[in-house]
């Protein structure tokens, strides 16, 4: 047998394969990109803010706060630099009623139009957000104080992609469902359908405030509702400028920009959106204490909820079973990823890694790994910084920093080591900025405040777990449920099945495997359980929450079959209609034809 001549066989076999292979690819990239686009997007433009410029400078505040004395404005400055973004004009119970009004009127004609007629307007939408990514960075950076990469992945990535999977896979989503009959209605058809609600309406929160705000409306347009937003007043100057773009993307389009209401208002304001009967849906992204008011207001309506709280999740980090080290690099990517985990935003992040679990080999590594790199950030204002040698940005109020130095301090009076910063900083160019210094805090334990707080903050809290079993129990002990990842080995069955366990015994509505908050770059449905809330948005489930969902059954052969009273079962019914709906009942299901066979033999003695 000619061995040789079988090899150069095989790899021609191979090659032409391969070739073949990357030419279908090619033409396949090619058909993508160069197809016209048969639902094109609509260019148009929205004036950039004045305070979006390089070199703005606004007017310095000497105790900077949203509220002014004397005024009933809503004072907008940035965090990072406490400088003067300009008043903002709270809402009030007559203008929440003129805005509903406004929202339901468009409504009706948006409510008729097709799934492709909605896509152009999230195409157009998409293309202005990819063409002005520096001024809407700017704007988000300028009014929450975050750095430029925290808002390039936080705010315009994420929006980008719900769009994009809005565009390619809305349609599908709400589709209308076929349902099974059974042998009584076999002459039937199911379905459930997915209808626009009318006016629904979310309450945002300020630590996202493009996406947060862009989110919610991006859902409400696709499922032909139109939206009222309450932005939070932390970030009032922002939102009114991402509010422009929206209306000015359906106005381009042909469309009432009344279908997108953006408002401003003080807390004693809001209750009356969130109890308005206009409203068919409520959307809530905000705190535990507040919630507890927003659905006491909600239910004066019985507008329905979904309710996002935050948490207090947890990064788990295994050992291998056996006892295998891990290799090097995999622990530094491991490390890399808590690191964004921790401090994206200055931890101000409803998914951020509240808790890092780690077993007892991994958490020495982390603790060699972290603390360097911890103790290295640097913060600032990013926008004045040209050579990007800030990492952590400013907090959006320095509310928080004595309960939070409060936590600390308990923390290690009860045994745990503050290893890096731990209290409140005066940036030497900022000094009226809100800067929270980046935090190590290690050896923490279960029966610890700061275990089960909430945080919000650039705090990095190292947990030790001496068994997976261990590490479970205290990811599952406190009030919430939010998101959770797990890291470990997964080379081997028993390695992978460590990951499994907690994947599916974790008390979370969200997990990722060897990943933080992978969940919603691919827009799965987002939402937690327990004090993180309830009701889910994004992917399918977020779409389709927005929907009136309806029941529909119609005759499958209406010409032929058609359902009919029995004689003996219609108004006013006559003798033996009980024996006859027995009948009628076992007919349909094959247990009662299988109890009356047995009767009957039983009655012949059989």
């Amino acid at each position: 047998m000619d061995l040789s001549g079988l090899w150069r066989g095989s790899q021609l076999y191979s090659q032409t394969t391969l070739i073949t292979a990357f030419v279908f690819l090619g033409a396949w990239l090619a058909y993508r990109l160069l197809r016209s686009d048969p639902e094109p997007a609509v260019s148009f433009t929205v004036p950039t803010p004045e305070q979006c410029k390089p070199g703005w400078q606004g007017k310095a505040l000497d105790n900077p706060s949203v509220k002014v004395s004397g005024s009933t404005a809503i004072q907008c400055y940035t965090p990072a630099t406490a400088r003067l973004l300009g008043l903002v004009n709270p809402v009030t119970s007559d203008g929440i009623d003129r805005a509903i009004s406004k929202a339901s009127k468009a409504q009706l004609a948006w409510a008729r139009t097709t799934f492709a007629q909605r896509r152009v307007v999230l195409k157009s939408l998409l293309t202005f957000i990819l063409d002005n990514q520096e001024d809407i960075v700017r704007a988000a950076c300028l009014d929450s104080g975050k750095t430029r990469v925290d808002a390039l992945f936080g705010e315009v990535l994420v929006t980008a992609e719900k769009l994009k999977w809005t565009i390619d896979h809305g349609e599908k989503a709400l589709q209308a469902d076929r349902r099974p009959t059974n042998l009584l209605m076999f002459y039937k058809k199911n379905e459930v359908r997915y209808e626009p609600l009318g006016v629904v309406a979310a309450c945002v929160s300020w630590n996202y405030p493009f996406h947060n705000l862009l989110g919610p409306i991006i859902s409400a347009l696709f499922t032909g509702n139109a939206i009222v937003v309450k932005n939070s007043e932390q970030t009032a100057w922002s939102s009114a400028y991402f509010a422009s773009i929206m209306r000015s993307c359906l106005a381009a389009c042909g469309y009432s920009s009344d279908l997108v209401q953006v408002m401003s208002c003080w807390p004693a304001s809001a209750a009356h959106l969130t109890s308005h009967p206009g409203i068919s849906h409520l959307t809530f992204i905000g705190s535990r204490p507040v919630a507890h008011e927003v659905a006491k207001s909600a239910a004066k309506s019985l507008t329905p909820l979904c309710v996002e709280l935050g948490g207090k999740d947890a990064a788990i980090v295994l050992d291998d079973p056996k006892g295998k080290v891990v290799g090097e690099s995999e622990m530094e990517r491991v490390a890399s990823i808590l690191m964004r985990g921790v401090f994206q935003s200055a931890g101000q992040n409803c998914v951020g890694i509240e808790r890092v679990i780690a077993m007892p080999q991994a958490y020495d590594r982390l603790l060699e790994l972290l603390q360097p790199r911890i103790a290295s950030l640097r913060q600032g204002d990013d926008l004045s910084s040209d050579d990007g040698t800030v990492d952590v940005g400013a907090m959006v109020s320095g509310a928080s920093f004595s309960r939070l130095e409060s936590l600390i301090d308990n923390a290690v009076a009860q045994g745990a080591r503050l290893l890096v910063g731990g209290h409140a900083y005066q940036h030497p160019q900022h000094p009226q900025g809100h800067y929270f210094t980046p935090t190590l805090l290690v050896d923490v334990t279960p029966d610890m405040r700061i275990a089960h707080e909430e945080l919000f903050a650039p705090i990095c809290v190292l947990m030790r777990a001496s068994s997976v079993e261990f590490a479970l129990a205290t990811t599952n002990s406190t009030p919430y449920g939010l998101g959770c990842s797990v890291f470990g080995p997964s080379s081997t069955s028993a390695t992978r099945a460590n990951l499994q366990y907690i994947a599916n015994n974790v008390r979370t509505g969200m997990v990722a495997i060897n990943d933080f908050a992978a969940y919603y770059a691919v827009q799965l449905p987002f939402g937690g359980v327990n004090g993180s809330g309830y009701g889910r948005f994004a992917g399918e489930e977020g779409l389709r929450s927005l929907c009136n969902v309806k029941s529909v059954c119609v005759d499958r052969w209406p010409w032929l079959i058609k359902t009919t009273i029995p004689g003996r079962l219609d108004y006013p019914m006559q003798a033996f209609s009980w024996p006859t709906g027995r009948a009628i009942v076992e007919i349909g299901y094959a247990d009662g034809w299988r109890r009356r066979v047995t009767g009957l033999k039983r009655a012949a003695g059989l």
